[in-house]
């Protein structure tokens, strides 16, 4: 069956009807990201269906979380669709900013998703967005420049390793460079990789009784490597790139390493798309003096805020663009490797996805042991490995961000800016009332 009639054919089944009762127009807020612009794409095949509209509001990282936060706390209701993640769920469920997505019916198969996705976008048992990816983060390298330098990448790779091979692989001339990390300054930008680098160290964002910790030897030593090896092996303007930057470095052949999101690797292994499908490879996350904490986990979701008007519309919508039919959609139409990873067992079932993206078991096992309860070497009260899970903690991710990207620009030094930022955290939980 052709792509088109294929993807009719599907929301007719999974909404029962071709067409509803009264046709609505929808605003949907998405994150520009390889998967969302596939969602996109094939959404018509959904309005032809159901007879709705889509309007998109399609919107970068740091400025789509800025935008939707603001509206649904205020209750603007300028949005019936928003893209979100594990972090803003269970807060805003929590909140009642959200409407409940547990009742999409038995067709959506609730029990194909995998269990710690679930859970994440969860509170108290009941589901407040569904996932439509999930990942963790492991280490893209390109496997000629390695065999060319004759490097060896263990399964399991220290900083310490990263940033001997980094050194070695860097060759500015041929604008070739070997720690291509974020830089871009935002709580699910930079601090995404510093997040869990800082993990990976020994350090942690708070102690047992809510004391930031961004001072400590772990914290000083990590973002002193994360400096010293941006400004050394990094590309250009390395402060201003994030997720989306360092893909198309990576892809059209400018990056020996990167540590990244798994999702990214069905771009990257897609030769429509990349220039070094063929010669990239993956390990583990790196470590260095524990492994908790040393590769995240995170969601791309959809849910639906409680001000839309729209609800019933907003739901066959998500039910169709997160369902096991989607998938198998994307996978005809786009590709295997291009399928949303992440979220479903039967993905990792499908001997067509395991055929097209070599990366797939590692995918699998990473998400579904991600353990967001013991993200630290030391104990900590909350949950999260790049994140913590209080509704403070987008604001300090974002301050603390910006002052790691005034340090790798050369405007402040390491020192100042985790002085600056401990004392941003330490106003703000003394406020919030964690501490005295």
């Amino acid at each position: 069956m052709a792509p088109v009639r294929f993807a009719a054919a599907l929301a007719a089944a999974l909404l029962g009807t071709s067409a509803l009762a009264q046709a609505e127009t929808l605003t949907i807020a998405t994150v520009n990201n390889s998967d969302m612009i596939i969602m996109q794409k094939l959404s018509p095949q959904w309005e032809a269906a159901t007879g709705h509209k889509l309007n998109w509001v399609v919107l970068e990282e740091n400025v789509l979380r800025q935008r939707v936060t603001t509206d649904i706390a205020t209750k603007g209701g300028q949005f019936d669709i928003i893209t979100i993640g594990s972090y803003e769920t269970p807060i805003w469920g929590k909140q009642g900013w959200l409407v409940p997505l547990d009742d999409l019916g038995d067709d959506y198969d609730y029990a194909d998703m995998i269990e710690s996705v679930k859970n994440g976008l969860s509170h108290e048992g009941k589901l407040y967005s569904v996932p439509f990816y999930a990942e963790s983060s492991f280490t893209f390298y390109r496997k000629d420049l390695f065999e060319a330098a004759g490097i060896e990448m263990p399964a399991v790779p220290t900083y310490d390793q990263i940033a001997e091979y980094a050194a070695k692989l860097t060759d500015k001339s041929k604008e070739q460079y070997g720690f291509c990390q974020r830089g871009k300054p935002g709580w699910g930008e930079n601090m995404a990789f510093i997040g869990p680098m800082v993990n990976a160290f020994g350090g942690r964002w708070f102690d047992m009784d809510w004391n930031p910790q961004l001072t400590t030897e772990p914290w000083v030593q990590a973002i002193t490597y994360y400096v010293t090896n941006m400004q050394a092996y990094g590309p250009p303007g390395a402060a201003a790139n994030g997720h989306n930057e360092n893909r198309a470095l990576f892809a059209t052949g400018h990056c020996a390493l990167w540590v990244d999101a798994t999702s990214a690797a069905g771009y990257i292994f897609n030769p429509n798309e990349s220039q070094v499908a063929d010669k990239t490879w993956f390990t583990a996350a790196p470590v260095q003096v524990t492994s908790n904490g040393s590769g995240w986990f995170w969601a791309w979701a959809l849910g639906i805020p409680a001000s839309s008007q729209k609800v019933d519309a907003a739901k066959s919508f998500v039910k169709w663009a997160t369902s096991k039919e989607y998938v198998q959609l994307v996978g005809e139409s786009e590709g295997w490797v291009a399928a949303p990873p992440g979220t479903r067992h039967s993905t990792y079932a499908n001997p067509d996805y395991q055929k097209a993206a070599p990366f797939a078991q590692v995918v699998y096992e990473s998400v579904k042991n991600a353990d967001i309860t013991k993200p630290t070497k030391d104990p900590v009260p909350y949950v999260g490995i790049q994140y913590v899970a209080i509704p403070e903690f987008q604001g300090i991710g974002t301050t603390v961000g910006q002052q790691m990207a005034a340090a790798l620009a050369g405007q402040v030094t390491v020192e100042q800016a985790l002085q600056t930022a401990q004392a941003a955290t330490e106003r703000v939980m003394k406020q919030a009332g964690y501490i005295k």
